[in-house]
């Protein structure tokens, strides 16, 4: 069993909002279902870390979850901050199940077991602002990634952390998430948000503050799932 990860897939099958208007999306859902049968098997986890659907229901992402549905392995999804749909846990569980998605899971204030290591995430928020309200918003995250964090030591598992949000952005670090990190023993940080080459060049790849940073929004790594670990 393998893991691998992706972000920003922005599906729009059942809703008016097609990506192809911006450079490099042209065919993009045809190129990630080649990409993802030529890389996933049915017993491999793939984590798709935000912006999973422009559904602004709950009810009107079927279409975009068929066709995830239909490729092989299981999902892990992580809250991005266009996922509007996004309910509570339970109402979001009940509609998988009674649509037969038993191959979802949403990765929420838990960790979720993979093989040897634990995934953990959360969104994230933005982190160059003063904003009270950003700032509330971003110490929630914080907890819910601590969450998360507390929950692969339990299961005495590696934990790999996913976010939407970078954490390190045009010379902002949010040095809350790396210390969390740190403090868990992370190694590895995926995450997405980043579209086009001017955004790219604002975040951080490679080894940053102890961890290892890896960009993975859809349009940034030719809509192939990147694999994390065996």
């Amino acid at each position: 069993m393998a893991v691998f990860a992706i972000a920003d897939l922005h599906l729009s099958l059942g809703e008016n909002k097609p990506m192809d208007v911006f450079p490099g999306w042209e065919g993009y859902e045809e190129k990630l279902r080649e990409n993802w049968l030529r890389c996933v098997s049915k017993e491999d986890t793939v984590v798709i870390a935000g912006d999973i659907s422009w559904a602004m229901k709950l009810e009107d992402t079927k279409t975009d979850f068929e066709f995830l549905h239909r490729l092989p392995g299981k999902k892990v999804f992580v809250k991005g901050n266009h996922d509007y749909w996004w309910s509570t846990k339970a109402k979001i569980d009940r509609f998988f199940e009674d649509n037969g998605f038993s191959d979802f899971t949403l990765l929420h204030n838990r960790a979720v077991e993979a093989g040897e290591i634990a995934l953990c995430g959360t969104r994230g928020w933005v982190i160059a602002s003063d904003l009270p309200e950003d700032q509330k918003i971003l110490r929630r995250e914080l907890g819910r990634l601590e969450i998360s964090l507390s929950a692969a030591k339990e299961l005495g598992k590696k934990p790999v952390v996913f976010l939407h949000y970078p954490p390190y952005f045009d010379g902002f670090a949010c040095e809350e998430c790396f210390s969390l990190m740190r403090r868990y023993g992370v190694e590895d940080c995926y995450f997405g948000h980043i579209h086009g080459a001017f955004a790219a060049k604002k975040v951080k790849t490679g080894a940053l503050r102890g961890v290892r940073l890896h960009l993975i929004a859809g349009d940034q790594i030719g809509f192939c799932p990147v694999f994390v670990a065996p």
